[in-house]
């Protein structure tokens, strides 16, 4: 009877302290979000989830879809680390007595400035044999579906391939000679137009359908611009490869997709790619691990297979089923919950422990929310997105009574001069200090 009477009490503490926290956390809401007058054309969804009791403390249009903008990263973020293994793959190859045959998988970091270990690249240096390179493999176009066309000029926005080389992008820069570009290769593809206007600064617009580059200036880069280079055809590939590593390297034509006939030439750590995308919302890293993952999984990179693949298994016990088209969310065509993204969390928590996801996710003072949340760094753990008209947040918060709890805000269709995401730090910072 005892025993009974305890755990009553027990249950009730818990019930109360529920209502408690709702209470507070409505009002809350309420008050620095839902009558703020930032918010008032916007359409806003919150929730907040206590995993230790299984309850939602608070939901507020919580089961409606929005357009989640870069949380969408969190969701290939648990399928990388669940299938990409704690390495990823660089490339597979076979060889024979004077052939070295490689069939990429997506790497993104080959060449890459954030790696300074680059096995890929020692290995293709280092070979005496004839490189032949297989791109069967690849089943996608250079870009996400529902991108912005217009964006495809903008270093956020560099092209998916098959084998990724400095990160698909050309850097232009300043030296005694005056303008240069890396990789080199494209040294003959720039054409030089002076501006008219003296203000105007240089300026680097590359043709939407080539790599021809058409540089505009009145004097030096006052810093290096960075502009994605064109992938559509094999032979970009091919001659970036030959100016790189100094060495022949021919096309194979041929479908050989026999996994068991390739090995495995491993790269970097999985985490530490992981880490630089959700730190610094790498549209596309994140592009790139999707489709290695479709590499691994469904011997082809194709995004709406490994898309329609994850949501029939790993995602198929979401609250509202998402239409989720890319990667990175650079598509206004994702739509999630804020309920979805609670659920994922949930799950990347359960499945893969609080420890490993404080290394990938970013918290107060860094990433991209170094200008906020600086005073709960450490008790903060999550991933911004933002689009025309979209701004969100979802992830980890320790309370300051060290609860654990779960949250996502999604805000769309906002137009209004007043800061968002400080409503929305101003919120979650209640939130920690109130219960």
């Amino acid at each position: 009877m005892k025993m009974i009477l305890k755990l009553s009490t027990v249950l009730i503490s818990i019930t109360m302290f529920a209502c408690t926290a709702s209470y507070k956390i409505k009002k809350a809401a309420k008050k620095d979000i839902l009558q703020n007058k930032t918010f008032t054309s916007a359409h806003t969804g919150i929730s907040i989830y206590e995993p230790a009791t299984g309850k939602y403390w608070y939901n507020y249009q919580g089961n409606k879809y929005f357009v989640p903008a870069s949380n969408t990263k969190l969701f290939t973020c648990y399928a990388a680390i669940k299938y990409l293994g704690d390495s990823i793959t660089g490339l597979k190859y076979k060889e024979t007595d004077d052939t070295l045959f490689i069939m990429p998988v997506g790497d993104p970091t080959f060449l890459g400035s954030d790696f300074v270990n680059q096995p890929v690249y020692d290995f293709l240096k280092n070979t005496n044999k004839v490189i032949v390179l297989n791109t069967s493999l690849w089943k996608e176009n250079r870009w996400g579906n529902g991108w912005a066309w217009n964006d495809y000029n903008d270093d956020y926005a560099a092209e998916r391939s098959v084998m990724p080389v400095y990160e698909n992008l050309a850097t232009f820069s300043n030296d005694s000679k005056g303008i240069t570009v890396s990789p080199s290769y494209f040294s003959n593809k720039i054409i030089y137009q002076t501006n008219t206007w003296e203000n105007w600064s240089t300026s680097v617009e590359r043709d939407i359908a080539s790599n021809t580059f058409l540089v505009s200036k009145n004097g030096n880069l006052r810093k290096p611009l960075v502009v994605p280079f064109y992938t559509g055809a094999d032979s970009t590939l091919i001659d970036i490869l030959k100016d790189t590593l100094h060495k022949n390297v021919y096309m194979n034509y041929t479908t050989d997709n026999n996994v068991n006939n390739w090995q495995e030439l491993k790269s970097q750590a999985t985490d530490s790619l992981l880490k630089i995308t959700m730190h610094r919302s790498d549209n596309f890293f994140a592009e790139q691990s999707l489709l290695m993952i479709s590499a691994k999984l469904l011997n082809e990179m194709n995004d709406e297979k490994i898309i329609d693949t994850l949501l029939k298994t790993d995602y198929k016990d979401l609250p509202q089923k998402p239409h989720w088209v890319d990667g990175s969310g650079l598509s206004h065509y994702n739509l999630f919950s804020p309920k979805d993204f609670v659920t994922l969390l949930n799950k990347m928590k359960n499945d893969f422990g609080m420890d490993r996801i404080k290394k990938i996710l970013p918290t107060g003072g860094t990433g991209t929310i170094s200008n906020y949340y600086r005073q709960d760094s450490g008790f903060i753990f999550a991933k911004t997105g933002s689009l025309s008209g979209v701004i969100a947040l979802s992830g980890f918060l320790y309370t300051k009574k060290n609860k654990l709890v779960i949250f996502s805000v999604l805000v769309n269709n906002y137009h209004a001069n007043g800061n968002v995401r400080k409503a929305i730090e101003k919120f979650i910072e209640e939130v920690r200090n109130k219960n």
